[in-house]
C-alpha cells in the first residue's frame, strides 16, 4: 500500500508505520482450508504403498505410535502424517492400498525406494521401487478420473472419495530425489556422473508438476532432499576416507550431491512460478533442518546420531544383511537379530535410512512455521503466492 503524503492528514504515523512494514496486503491473508492432501515420494512418506504392493514391514515398525506395523519405514508417524495432523486431516491412506482406506481426504502415492527418475532394475535386485514419480502421477491421474466416477454412485462411495473440488483446493506435497542420488552411488558412478544427470530429474519433476497443474492443481509443498551423507546406510555402505567425514561424522562428498540437487530444485520452483502462474509452489529446506538436528543432537535432546536405534552391530548399528527387524534362527527357535534401541524417542535414526517418529516430529516443528520456506510463509499460509 502507498500513501502519498499530501493524503497523510492527521493519519496516526504509527499506523502509517504499520503499513510500510506490514503491507495490507500481507496482513490481511487468511489461513488456508486445505480439504486433502496429495503426496508424492518415497520412504520419507510412504505410509503404506510398498506394504501394500510387495509386503508389510515387520516389527517393530510402528511400535512407538502405532503399537503394529503401519506401512511405515519407522518406529512411528512421518513428516506428512504431522503435516496432516496439523491441518486437521486424518492420516493419508496409500492409493495402492486396497484394505481399509479412505481417500475422501487424498491419497499418499509415495512408496518407499521410489525415485524421479525410472530404474532399469527391479526392486529386489536394487532395493528401487518401481513406482517411480512418473509412474506416481499416472496413478493420481487414474484416481482423479475414476474416483469421481465411484463417488458419483452415492451411499458409501461418496463417503471414501474425494469431491472434485478437493483437486484444486487440495494441497499437494512432494519429498522424493534421496534415492536418485543413492541409486547412482550404488552403481559405483562417481560423484561427477551423479551430479551430470541431476538437470534430467528437474526436467522430469518439472514435468509432473505441471501435468497436475493441468488437472487443477494449484497448491504444491516441495521438500528439498535431505543430508543423505549423515544416513547410516550411507556410511557403512560406500567408500569414505578420513578427510571426507566433516565434523558432525557425515560424508561430506554426499551431502554436496544433495546440497546441488537443491540448488537445482530451487532455481526448478522459481521457474516453474513464471511457468505457472496461477500456482503457490512453496520449496521447503528440509536439508538444513535435518542436518541441524543431527549436528547438535544433544542440543536438541537426541543422542547418537549417526546411528540406528534399530539394527544389528557396526559402528553405525547398521548391518544390510541384517536389517532392523531381521530374525535368525538358534537351535530351531526363531529370534529377532535387528532389534529396537531402548528409547527411539532420544534417537534421531531408525534403520540406518529412515528417522524416528520423534526426529520427524522435530522436523516438521521446525518446518511447520515457514522458517526453512521459500516464501517464508508457514503451512497453513501455502495457498498464498509471495
Amino acid at each position: 500500500m502507498v500513501l502519498s503524503v499530501s493524503k497523510l492528514g492527521n493519519f496516526p504515523l504509527v499506523l502509517v508505520l504499520l503499513l510500510i512494514v506490514f503491507p495490507i496486503s500481507t496482513a490481511a491473508k487468511s489461513k488456508c482450508d486445505f480439504p486433502a492432501i496429495f503426496n508424492f515420494g518415497d520412504s520419507n512418506s510412504d505410509t503404506g504403498g510398498l506394504s501394500a504392493a510387495f509386503g508389510q514391514a515387520g516389527p517393530p515398525a510402528g511400535e512407538t505410535y502405532f503399537g503394529s506395523p503401519a506401512g511405515r519405514y519407522s518406529d512411528g508417524r512421518l513428516v506428512i502424517d504431522f503435516i496432516a495432523e496439523s491441518l486437521g486431516l486424518p492420516h493419508l491412506s496409500a492409493f495402492l492400498d486396497a484394505l481399509g482406506s479412505n481417500f475422501s481426504y487424498g491419497a499418499n502415492f509415495a512408496t518407499a525406494g521410489s525415485t524421479i527418475r525410472p530404474q532399469n532394475t527391479t526392486l529386489h535386485q536394487s532395493g528401487f521401487s518401481p513406482i517411480s514419480l512418473n509412474v506416481q502421477f499416472y496413478e493420481f491421474n487414474d484416481f482423479h478420473r475414476r474416483s469421481q466416477i465411484i463417488r458419483s454412485k452415492g451411499n458409501v462411495f461418496s463417503q471414501l472419495m474425494p469431491k472434485e473440488k478437493h483437486f484444486s483446493h487440495g494441497l499437494y506435497t512432494f519429498d522424493i530425489g534421496q534415492n536418485d542420488l543413492t541409486a547412482g552411488y550404488f552403481l559405483n558412478m562417481t560423484t561427477d556422473q551423479v551430479r551430470a544427470y541431476v538437470p534430467d530429474l528437474m526436467d522430469q519433476f518439472t514435468t509432473v508438476i505441471k501435468d497436475i497443474y493441468d488437472q487443477g492443481g494449484r497448491y504444491f509443498w516441495i521438500h528439498n532432499t535431505g543430508s543423505v551423507g549423515c544416513l547410516p546406510y550411507i556410511l557403512d555402505r560406500l567408500q569414505i576416507t578420513a578427510a571426507q567425514i566433516d565434523k558432525a561424522g557425515c560424508a561430506s562428498p554426499f551431502n554436496k550431491v544433495a546440497q546441488y540437487f537443491n540448488t537445482k530444485l530451487k532455481e526448478a520452483v522459481f521457474q516453474l512460478r513464471k511457468d505457472l502462474p496461477l500456482a503457490a509452489l512453496t520449496y521447503v529446506d528440509v536439508y538444513s533442518a535435518k542436518y541441524e538436528l543431527i549436528s547438535h543432537a544433544n542440543k536438541h535432546g537426541f543422542e547418537h546420531p549417526l546411528q540406528a536405534c534399530c539394527g544389528h552391530g557396526g559402528k553405525y548399528n547398521y548391518n544390510m544383511k541384517h536389517g532392523c527387524g531381521s530374525k535368525i534362527k538358534v537351535k530351531g527357535k526363531e529370534i529377532m537379530l535387528g532389534k529396537s534401541c531402548k528409547d527411539p524417542s532420544v534417537r534421531i535414526n531408525w534403520d540406518g535410512v529412515h528417522y524416528t517418529e520423534a526426529a520427524n516430529r522435530w522436523v516438521f516443528e521446525k518446518i511447520v512455521n515457514g522458517s526453512y520456506s521459500d516464501p517464508p510463509l508457514p503451512l497453513n499460509m501455502a495457498c498464498h503466492k509471495q
